[in-house]
């Protein structure tokens, strides 16, 4: 099956701006406001036409992955932040990967999804009851696939439980990006969320 390039480099941008939106938040404590919403909503959306569809449609919703996919691939540096982000990136690939190969924590996962949509009904995408929710699909269906991410920066930071959140649901957007590198992602169901 011949690659799509262009797909998987847009994939390949939502995992680099999931990364970059976990790093933004460890260290200010805040983060790229609509980049974080174009990947929250990555997560609900689950029978995208295409991989452009997965980020809203438009490669513009990718502007923070875009550049941070480039600032890791075009430098020389290999410690401070770009390692921080190079290494959120692979460990969010390695963990899709994982959860792709168990049927079991894929069933569990669109179930939980499946609840987030009922919560959307009532309640905003980025408000405290969605993000801690998806924190929690993270931490109970994500977590335990091992190895967990270590996510540094400010202690102080990220002892806020609204910052875990918020990293925790950016790291579920991640792995969500990084199923749409793999070919045949897009049709998706409850069972096979991510794959």
């Amino acid at each position: 099956m011949a690659k799509n390039y262009y797909d998987i480099t847009l994939a390949l941008a939502g995992v680099c701006q999931a990364a970059r939106l976990v790093q933004q938040l460890a260290h200010q404590g805040h983060c790229d406001s609509d980049a974080l919403h174009v990947s929250l909503n990555s997560i609900i959306d689950l029978n995208p036409d295409s991989t452009l569809a997965v980020f809203g449609g438009s490669e513009a919703n990718l502007r923070l992955g875009l550049e941070t996919l480039l600032g890791v691939l075009n430098t020389g540096s290999r410690q401070g932040l770009n390692a921080e982000l190079t290494r959120y990136t692979l460990s969010m690939m390695v963990l899709e990967r994982k959860l792709a190969a168990g049927k079991g924590a894929m069933d569990t996962l669109g179930n939980r999804i499946a609840g987030l949509h009922r919560q959307l009904e009532h309640f905003d995408l980025q408000s405290e009851t969605l993000l801690s929710a998806m924190a929690g699909i993270y931490v109970d269906v994500i977590s335990p696939l091992g190895p967990r991410i270590q996510v540094t920066g400010s202690p102080a930071v990220l002892q806020s439980p609204q910052v875990q959140a918020k990293v925790r649901a950016s790291l579920l957007a991640g792995i969500r990006a990084a199923g749409a590198v793999e070919p045949g992602w897009r049709r998706t169901s409850a069972a096979h969320v991510f794959s």
